[in-house]
């Protein structure tokens, strides 16, 4: 099975670089460093090239920030370049990613296992919440399929027919990245998740302590009650991968 990890960075910045280049030299995998799209270089007639509105329900409660729009081209010239090398799958390590390589290396031999049959794994920094279906373990990295969704992680598993089956579907997109992967009814994929996955992200550990509005609040919960009865309804395969 031949796979290579991306670890993205920006291209200017020397310290996600050289953290680049340490997660490709323990996380277990050959791989390349992938300068991630850059917002500020996007053209106004790029972005309204990429991001509709409303192109599924539940319609994302939030206007997509040029960030979010960056990385998720980002993830797209990954999948592309899955397809174009021919690859069984590939690894995205995203900039604020951290790997603890023990707790890692389960992990990967148990994405490696199945991601021909799941198309999509993602390594979470938290434990999730909600109903989820057991598919295996190895060491003390359990691999399930989550009934609703996962939290955002920096780190996935993408297999090649995953990558084209996404690459032909967002053309246009209306959310992030993550939210796009979650909403398995729309894609046709249902991801699987491995918890504990040795990652962790910096951005986390360095967050603070500021509340959301609570508009915000609500409309996220609005939206997240919006997406379980959606889930209910989903035609992606219960043992996960592609329809």
């Amino acid at each position: 099975m031949t796979g290579r990890a991306f670890a993205l960075h920006g291209a200017r910045d020397a310290t996600q670089r050289e953290r680049a280049r340490h997660i490709l030299n323990t996380c277990g995998l050959e791989g390349d460093l992938w300068p991630a799209v850059e917002g500020t270089a996007l053209s106004s007639a790029a972005l309204s090239a990429t991001v509709g509105a409303g192109l599924f329900a539940p319609a994302y409660p939030f206007p997509l920030t040029t960030p979010e729009i960056a990385r998720f081209l980002s993830h797209r010239q990954i999948w592309a370049e899955i397809v174009r090398r021919d690859l069984d799958f590939g690894l995205i390590v995203e900039q604020d990613a951290a790997l603890d390589p023990a707790v890692f290396s389960n992990a990967l031999a148990l994405a490696r296992d199945h991601i021909d049959d799941l198309g999509c794994i993602r390594f979470q920094t938290q434990a999730m919440g909600g109903p989820a279906r057991l598919i295996d373990t190895n060491g003390g990295s359990v691999l399930s399929l989550p009934v609703v969704s996962a939290p955002p992680c920096p780190v996935q598993m993408i297999g090649r027919d995953a990558a084209i089956h996404l690459l032909h579907l967002t053309e246009s997109f209306d959310r992030p990245v993550d939210a796009l992967i979650q909403s398995h009814w729309h894609t046709g994929l249902r991801a699987g998740a491995i918890h504990p996955s040795g990652v962790s992200c910096i951005a986390q550990t360095q967050a603070g302590s500021e509340r959301a509005p609570l508009t915000q609040l609500w409309a996220r919960y609005l939206y997240r009650r919006a997406l379980r009865r959606a889930a209910r309804h989903s035609r992606a395969p219960v043992t996960g991968g592609l329809i």
